[in-house]
């Protein structure tokens, strides 16, 4: 573990907010254990161990039903942890695996027997090195039969070079963490809007509501974030989906308690129907009820 990295909370609050019944965390990883699962010679940070059963602890502490497994950049292309972690939630789980343009059609389908149903485009230069935008191409045509999604991730400054290219892609998109708008700036100013935008003009796109830890410029209080969130919940109630993202890598502001994290949900998605369209309704569609 890096010397500068902050743990994930070792006992968080029970939430306020009951989550309805079947309801996704839908963006969380496992990490290691590195005796087990190493991490990639390639890793921009070497995080502490999270493994498959501390998630599903906490998934149940936390009152949800499911996970979505996102591989994380620390692991690279080899998700054997994240495979690792399906085979043994069964029908529990589902995940989102980082591969390079090399995968066989015979690796993608054993990946989909296990549960996975997207892949990353990781887009955040700080964690990653730079991929030529034909590999992602050739990833994306791969892909395209087993009727996968592909999950983006990157920072509001890039947006404006990075939107053609996955208007491009002419597939399903989900953007992690809302695109990781500057909450400093108002709802109806220019950043953020052209981010709405996107999401306005593409009905194929969709966000995660996530994250408010990373965003926030007060932390531990949220509620700067909580007008962003809630502006795309409204907005976009079909297209929404949110998660913990526990075990919280690089956080270095503060260590985020997922009870905390849960009691937000009503302040983004305040009526029952938008909390079962966030929690339950849209990560089903997305991930179970692909074949």
């Amino acid at each position: 573990m890096d010397a500068d990295y902050l743990p994930f909370h070792p006992n968080p609050s029970t939430p306020a907010f009951k989550v309805p019944a079947g309801a996704v965390d839908a963006h969380c990883h496992v990490f290691g254990p590195a005796a087990q699962f190493p991490y990639s010679p390639k890793r921009k940070y070497t995080p502490c161990d999270a493994s498959k059963d501390q998630l599903f602890a906490l998934r149940d502490h936390l009152g949800f039903s499911r996970n979505v497994i996102v591989q994380a950049s620390c692991h690279g292309t080899d998700n054997a942890a994240l495979i690792d972690a399906l085979h043994a939630a069964g029908d529990l789980a589902r995940g989102v695996a980082v591969v390079d343009e090399s995968i066989t059609e015979e690796e993608l389908l054993a990946m989909h027997q296990a549960g996975v149903r997207g892949v990353r485009f990781n887009f955040v230069k700080r964690l990653v090195d730079t991929t030529p935008k034909t590999v992602f191409k050739n990833i994306a045509a791969k892909i395209r039969p087993f009727g996968w999604h592909i999950v983006v991730y990157f920072e509001a400054q890039d947006l404006e070079d990075i939107a053609p290219f996955l208007e491009e892609l002419d597939t399903t998109i989900v953007i992690d963490h809302m695109g990781r708008p500057d909450v400093s700036k108002p709802v109806n100013g220019p950043e953020f809007q052209a981010f709405v935008n996107l999401m306005e003009r593409n009905p194929h796109f969709w966000t995660k509501v996530s994250c408010p830890e990373r965003l926030t410029q007060t932390p531990p209080d949220y509620s700067d974030v909580v007008p962003f969130a809630k502006y795309l919940v409204e907005r976009f109630p079909e297209r929404v989906l949110w998660g913990t993202d526990w075990p919280h890598p690089n956080m270095k502001s503060h260590t985020p308690d997922d009870g905390q994290l849960v009691d937000v949900i009503p302040q983004i998605a305040p009526t029952p129907a938008l909390q079962q369209a966030l929690l339950v309704t849209n990560p089903d569609k997305l991930y179970w009820q692909q074949a």
